[in-house]
């Protein structure tokens, strides 16, 4: 591992900056003595896609799946939840990697796919300040060096990682929002709101279609046959929801219905 913890600063200050047309050298194989070291003792944060990618792979409910495997520890400090994957107790290794390799490769999450590259990522982007991949280097890992050079972009095509970076940029945004600088923290009930939205998206659904959901909000009915099936159409409705839920934001429709109910309740109140 480094000697000097990667912190946000350290990447900011001290590591060289790589654009998409720029090239490094890696390679990773059996073949390295160093093979799945880095599948050992590392925290790995999971993204929504990512839980919904490997929930699928494993053919396991989403509930059952952050049960076995992750954690999701949280402080006073934090305002929002994080889910890690679980790592096996004894051995610190990741429950899915074997002498062979990843047993879930296919489906692996963002931050194995990317390794050995980093992103770092300003909130509010500039001409002078704009998103950033860096080399991670530590000291277990020989496979820098080796095989032949790729420039970024054909790294981050190679590894897939193109389709989570759009799944993932909702997300991106939920976390980045100026909510979170105003000093904003969730009651106890929206906090659960959101690690639901985020990442049980079998619960979620059953959410939108066996409670009174559909009969407040204004959702096209293509949409709503969508978010029946198509995960990923789900994930993303979330995350609009979320948005709606927990900040105000317009990103849902209430029925008219519903705001007029609403309304006169409200004004006979006040009476």
């Amino acid at each position: 591992m480094p000697d000097t913890p990667l912190t946000a600063d350290r990447v900011v200050r001290e590591l060289p900056r790589l654009g998409r047309d720029d090239v490094f050298t890696f390679r990773c194989g059996p073949d390295l003595d160093c093979f799945t070291r880095c599948c050992q003792d590392v925290s790995i944060v999971l993204t929504p896609y990512d839980v919904l990618r490997l929930t699928r792979a494993l053919g396991l409910e989403s509930s059952e799946f952050l049960e076995r495997h992750t954690i999701s520890p949280f402080t006073p400090e934090q305002k929002i939840p994080v889910v890690l994957l679980r790592m096996d107790p004894e051995t610190k290794r990741c429950p899915f990697v074997s002498k062979d390799g990843c047993d879930v490769y296919r489906d692996r999450p963002w931050a194995c796919r990317v390794y050995p590259l980093g992103l770092a990522e300003p909130k509010h982007p500039s001409a002078e300040q704009q998103p950033f991949h860096f080399l991670v280097r530590e000291d277990f890992c020989h496979g820098h060096g080796c095989g032949a050079p790729r420039m970024v972009r054909q790294w981050t095509e190679e590894q897939g990682i193109e389709a989570y970076d759009m799944m993932g940029r909702s997300f991106t945004d939920l976390m980045l929002h100026d909510f979170w600088d105003r000093d904003g923290s969730l009651p106890p009930e929206k906090l659960a709101m959101y690690f639901t939205g985020c990442y049980d998206i079998d619960a979620f659904r059953r959410f939108v279609f066996d409670t009174r959901f559909l009969d407040l909000f204004e959702i096209d009915e293509a949409r709503v046959e969508a978010l029946r099936s198509d995960d990923q159409e789900l994930l993303d409705f979330a995350m609009q929801w979320l948005r709606f839920a927990l900040f105000g934001e317009k990103t849902l429709r209430v029925k008219r219905p519903v705001m007029e109910a609403r309304r006169q309740a409200t004004a006979a109140e006040a009476r």
